[in-house]
């Protein structure tokens, strides 16, 4: 049996007792098990348990058995018996020691002992009722069974000395231990009445106490009207009360404003709450609650940047055409929502620039990509530390208009969590029928965003929630061609490049048959942001060269596209000149266009079996089986030699998926 000391504990039969997993150093073992049973030694006085001796222990202790051990090494122990305790040994730190279980003298009646335990439990109640807590505990005391149970959970709050609590251990009588647990239980409840009563006394000088500072602050209003008389010593309060009656805001938003703005003016600049107060009030006062005098929309001018900014994506311009024109008609309608999806570097982002621009609007950007919480579109509410207004929000603020192009960027990227779901939230935001009073928690004011253009991007929409995507439109944006790709390198990519670099006109020259190398064999994607980090490096090389001396005016041919990109990076499949037995060529689809593959087949001695490798998928392993049942249905005779072969199919590049 484990021995385990202890000190001003107060342990009884039928209760279980939770120890943290550093009781094992005091038990001088590495673990224990279920069911093993503890012999607990009560200590006379709190001694480490390399100092006790013999004489330091009482002559009862109790017994309990091992009922759960957790993952983290806490141990579960339930109490079962009191014991008498002789012959205890201390040999090199370790303790044994004899126990036998005590008599109990049970002097008690079972319907005497109830009334105890409810007369006990109805003063606890009584007792707790008084306090906010009060729910919790009268919950918490309502799962107590008996006298035993409650004075063990409120041992530790108990002003009982060890002495005390060793007596009520030791009291073999039943009815001489249940009057010493009442007794302790009624004296917790007549010291809490008073220390209650300490408070309430504590309570009515701090109230003095912010009486004198409210007085204080009555004090610094009035000199701070003293002040005003000097336009440097105008206060953040006056300043904030002009700037709500200048901006426009709606009745709700000003009553809300004028309340903290009152707030503010109590607190005073020595408060903790007078910082959080300005910032709110800075925010609201910052965005623009005015409503936007339409502006003429030039439909040919809008045609003309689209074209000017960018090249290809006819059906993709003819929609923004068609949306600028309704707007250009019905000055209060924006529109459908647009949602543009396109594979990375195929100009979903950049064309909102240039649709903010043909509309003469402000353009802000907000990135969703990995946002997981709800309070990020919604923002938090200001009762938390640290609370901050939605991106949604945020993003108003920095337009300053109350009409910009708005484009939520990777909305396919959302995330959720315990924390709630911003796609949700981000309905709310994109309805027409709710938008025009938008909520922003930190604000706890509505905000019409009515007439702001939203405008999505995606690479997928695969991931966007359903109820989300009903509320867009969506327009594809298409891969590039390799032609489209030589166009857009020629007129913008390059251009922009030299200027990036410091290069001009003279400086450098790239032949067309090296920027379609480029494109083709250094590149692959269906967009042209790797074809512009290709140029932007080739631009870099050159500039090493003109600022060593080295050339004045570079030729690049493609013979010396190795000298500034290096090596080839991609190489494709030539078909063959001719045909050769088992291998067909077949065509395949990539997110950067189209690819040939080869696929092989051999046919070696066996029972009819059929091997497929190459990582293909369950469509491709089922066309297999699909095209041998069909050979097999209409040549029956000549597949017979099947039956003693094996066939093998391979597609190669092993190492990439195929489906």
């Amino acid at each position: 049996m484990l021995v385990l000391p202890v000190y001003d504990l107060l342990l009884l039969p039928g209760v279980t007792f939770n120890f943290k997993k550093d009781v094992l150093e005091r038990m001088q073992v590495e673990k224990v098990e279920k069911g093993e049973e503890i012999l607990f030694l009560i200590q006379k006085e709190e001694k480490k348990r390399e100092d006790l001796i013999v004489d330091d222990f009482q002559e009862k202790g109790l017994v309990g058995t091992v009922e759960n051990v957790d993952d983290e090494g806490n141990i579960s122990i339930r109490v079962h018996n009191r014991v008498d305790v002789s012959d205890i040994e201390i040999t090199d730190g370790a303790f044994t020691a004899d126990a036998a279980i005590c008599s109990e003298i049970a002097d008690l009646p079972e319907e005497e002992e109830k009334e105890i335990y409810k007369e006990a439990k109805k003063s606890l109640i009584q007792f707790v009722s008084g306090f906010q807590w009060g729910v919790w505990a009268r919950a918490f005391i309502q799962h107590w069974s008996n006298m035993t149970e409650i004075i063990c959970a409120l041992s530790a709050y108990l002003s009982i000395t060890p002495e005390e609590k060793y007596a009520i251990i030791a009291a073999d009588s039943v009815r001489e231990r249940t009057e010493l647990i009442e007794q302790s239980i009624y004296e917790f409840i007549e010291m809490a009445h008073v220390s209650d009563e300490a408070e309430s006394a504590q309570q009515e000088t701090h109230e003095r106490v912010y009486r004198e500072s409210a007085l204080k602050k009555q004090i610094e209003f009035l000199q701070e009207q003293l002040d005003e008389m000097h336009p440097e010593n105008i206060s953040d309060v006056r300043k904030f009360e002009k700037k709500i009656q200048e901006s426009g805001m709606n009745e709700e938003a000003r009553k809300e404003a004028e309340k903290v703005l009152n707030r503010m003016k109590q607190e005073g600049k020595d408060s903790h709450e007078y910082g959080l107060l300005y910032d709110y009030l800075d925010f609201m006062t910052s965005l623009n609650w005015k409503v936007a005098a339409p502006v003429e929309i030039d439909l040919n001018q809008a045609e003309q940047v689209l074209d000017e900014q960018h090249y290809g994506l006819k059906k993709v311009k003819e929609r923004i055409i068609e949306q600028i024109a309704v707007m250009a008609l019905n000055k209060k309608q924006s529109g459908s929502i647009l949602l543009f999806v396109g594979a990375p570097g195929t100009g979903k982002t950049s064309i909102c620039q240039s649709i903010a621009k043909a509309l003469n609007r402000e353009y802000v950007r907000i990135s969703l990509g990995g946002v997981r919480d709800e309070a990020e579109i919604r923002g938090h509410r200001r009762t938390y530390i640290g609370a901050m207004p939605g991106r949604i929000m945020e993003g108003m603020k920095r337009s300053g208009s109350s009409n910009p192009v708005m484009v939520l960027d990777e909305v396919d990227k959302l995330s959720h969590d315990y924390s709630g779901d911003p796609a949700s939230a981000l309905l709310e935001v994109l309805d027409p029928e709710q938008n025009f009073s938008f909520t922003d928690h930190y604000m706890n004011v509505p905000y019409d965003l009515s007439n702001v253009l939203f405008i999505c991007t995606a690479n997928s929409v695969d991931t966007i929630p359903e109820p989300l995507l009903n509320r867009m439109e969506v327009i594809q944006f298409p891969g590039y061609t390799a032609v489209e790709k030589f166009e857009i390198a020629k007129k913008y990519l390059l251009p922009n490049a030299m200027s990036t670099m410091g290069l001009k006109k003279q400086n450098l020259k790239v032949t067309d048959d090296a920027m379609r190398t480029i494109i083709s064999e250094y590149t692959m994607e269906s967009g042209v942001r790797g074809l512009k980090k290709k140029l932007e490096t080739l631009c870099r090389q050159a500039a090493v060269k003109l600022v060593k001396g080295e050339q004045k005016s570079i030729t690049v041919g493609v013979k010396r596209l190795k000298e500034f990109l290096g090596r080839k990076q991609l190489h494709h499949d030539v078909r063959m000149q001719e045909a050769q037995p088992g291998v067909v060529t077949g065509l395949a689809w990539t997110s950067a266009g189209g690819e040939i593959l080869f696929i092989e087949t051999a046919k070696i001695r066996g029972d009819g079996k059929v091997k497929v490798t190459g990582q293909l998928g369950d469509v491709m392993k089922e066309s297999v089986q699909i095209a041998l049942t069909l050979v097999k249905s209409m040549f029956p005779e000549e597949t017979e030699v099947l039956k003693e072969s094996d066939l093998h199919i391979h597609v190669p590049a092993g190492a990439v998926p195929k489906d």
